[in-house]
């Protein structure tokens, strides 16, 4: 069964130099393990999704323009995440204030190109069914 996942979650994108973290805001006032649980909803960029260290993409307009600049050698640029659109599929049995919950098989996209994953959800004892 998927994890439910909350505050503090890892998360990665392939065109991200590093890892980041999810930041759940305590505004839906459930917890699990302790922290506040997340939904499909929390996919704000620069307050739920932070930056990934640089970005690789040559979709990023000033990772292209950078790129450029250096004739065409790849030039990564500081990563601002572009996450406009809810995780993917959320958990339809699940709801936390109407939304879906969010669960560590989900995605989200980003405007850049990258796929962003779950690869720890931040607790490891409370499933979704």
């Amino acid at each position: 069964m998927p994890l439910h996942v909350c505050n503090g979650a890892t998360l990665m994108c392939p065109f991200g130099a590093a890892p980041s973290t999810l930041v759940v805001l305590p505004v839906n006032r459930l917890l699990t393990s302790s922290q506040p649980a997340a939904n499909i909803n929390d996919h704000v960029p620069m307050v739920n999704i932070m930056p990934f260290g640089a970005c690789m993409s040559l979709a990023n307009p000033t990772t292209a323009a950078a790129t450029s600049a250096a004739l065409g050698v790849l030039t990564p640029t500081p990563c601002i995440p572009a996450t406009m659109t809810p995780w993917v599929t959320g958990t339809p049995t699940v709801v936390l204030a109407n939304i879906p919950c969010l669960d560590n098989t989900h995605t989200l996209n980003c405007n850049w190109g990258g796929v962003i994953t779950i690869t720890n959800p931040g607790q490891m004892t409370e499933t979704i069914p």
